[in-house]
C-alpha cells in the first residue's frame, strides 16, 4: 500500500468527479493503474492511500481490510474511493464491499468512482450518470496546472516513478572503480561517522551532489550502522526534500550489493517529505540488497500504518556507546 499525508500547505477543493480524478494523481505523485485510491477527510491528520486492484472477488476482503485498518487507526470520518479498472463486474463488487465495510466501521463513504482512463462511472449508482459512463480528460485541469506551478511532479505511472530510482550503469561503474581504489582499513567509526554527517549536511544544504570518491567512501562507511546513523543525523522534516534529492542521486550510483543503507535512508527521507509512493519504490530497491534490513522494516511499518511524519522527532546521538577512548569495533 502506498500512503501519503494530505499536504498541510496545499489546498485543493474537489467539487465534482472530474476534480477528484485530477486530484488523485497529484497527491499520489503518479497516475494509478489497476489500483484502488482512497482519499480521507475529517481525521486529525488526513492521508491518502493506494492499493493494487484485487485480481479476483476472493481478494476483495483483503483489499478492503488493508484500507480500513489505517482509516480506523487515524479516526477517519469520511472516505472517497476511485477504482482504476476496466472491469465493471469486479469493480462493482469491490465498490459494494468498500461501502459496506467502511459504513459498518462508522466511516462515511462520500463516493465511489470507477475510471478506465477515458470514462468515469458510478458503480454504486448516481442520478444522471449513464451506465456507459462519462468522458473525462484532466490533462488541462486547474489542479494539474497548480501542481506544476508548485513544482510537484506527477509521473505517468508507478513504474515511471520507480524508474527514477533505477541504477545508472555508467555512474555505478565510476563508483565501483572508486571503491576499488580505496586503500587500507576504514578510519575509526567515530571519525568516519563525523565525516559522513558533514558530507551529507554540506551537500544537502548546498544542493550539490557528492563526487564518485565521496560516494564510494560513504557507501563503504555505511556498512557500519553507526556511520549510516551519522549520515542520517542531519535529516529534519523541514529539509527532507533536500535529503530526498541527495539520496536519490546516491541510490542511482550505488552497486546492488551496497544498496540497503542508501535506499533505506531515501525511503525514510521520502516518508518524512510526504512522498509515500516514492518511499515504497525506495524500499523495493533496498530489498535488492537485503530484504530484512531493519531500517527498511521500520519505514514500511510507518507507511502501512499511514503514520504522519510529525510523529518522528529528530534527535539522538549516532555515536551510541562510542567515545574517543573506546574501541569503536
Amino acid at each position: 500500500m502506498s500512503t501519503s499525508p494530505a499536504p498541510a500547505d496545499v489546498r485543493y477543493t474537489a467539487r465534482c468527479p472530474e476534480d477528484v480524478l485530477a486530484l488523485v494523481p497529484v497527491v499520489l505523485g503518479f497516475v494509478p493503474h489497476e489500483s484502488v485510491a482512497m482519499l480521507t477527510f475529517g481525521a486529525p491528520r488526513p492521508f491518502h492511500a493506494r492499493v493494487d486492484l484485487p485480481a479476483s472477488r476472493a481478494e476483495i476482503p483483503e483489499a478492503v481490510a488493508s484500507l480500513l485498518e489505517p482509516a480506523r487507526l487515524h479516526r477517519v470520518r469520511r472516505a472517497l474511493f476511485v477504482l482504476y479498472s476496466d472491469d465493471p463486474r469486479l469493480s462493482g463488487a469491490l465498490a459494494r464491499a468498500l461501502a459496506r465495510g467502511f459504513e459498518r466501521a462508522g466511516v462515511d463513504v462520500v463516493d465511489v468512482l470507477r475510471a478506465d482512463g477515458a470514462r468515469w462511472y458510478a458503480p454504486l449508482g448516481r442520478p444522471g450518470v449513464p451506465a456507459w459512463g462519462v468522458p473525462y480528460d484532466v490533462s488541462a485541469h486547474p489542479f494539474v496546472a497548480q501542481s506544476v506551478v508548485e513544482g510537484r511532479v506527477t509521473h505517468a505511472s508507478r513504474e515511471d516513478l520507480r524508474a527514477t530510482l533505477a541504477g545508472d550503469p555508467l555512474r555505478i561503474g565510476r563508483v565501483v572503480a572508486a571503491l576499488a581504489a580505496l586503500a587500507g582499513d576504514p578510519p575509526p567509526v567515530l571519525d568516519e561517522g563525523a565525516w559522513a554527517a558533514d558530507l551529507v549536511e554540506r551537500h544537502t544544504r548546498a544542493g550539490t551532489a557528492p563526487d564518485d570518491e565521496e560516494v564510494a567512501r560513504l557507501l563503504r562507511g555505511m556498512l557500519e550502522q553507526e556511520v549510516r546513523d551519522a549520515a542520517w543525523s542531519p535529516m529534519t522534516r523541514e529539509r527532507s526534500p533536500d535529503h530526498v534529492r541527495f539520496w536519490t542521486d546516491v541510490v542511482r550510483r550505488t552497486p546492488a550489493p551496497l544498496l540497503a543503507a542508501p535506499a533505506a535512508l531515501l525511503a525514510f527521507a521520502s516518508w518524512l517529505a510526504g512522498q509515500g509512493a516514492l518511499s515504497w519504490c525506495a524500499l523495493d530497491r533496498c530489498v535488492e540488497a537485503d530484504e530484512d534490513y531493519p531500517l527498511a522494516g521500520l519505514v514500511a511499518h510507518a507507511l502501512a500504518g499511514a503514520l504522519p511524519p510529525e510523529c518522528w522527532e529528530a534527535g539522538g546521538d549516532w555515536r551510541g556507546g562510542h567515545d574517543r577512548g573506546a574501541d569503536p569495533g
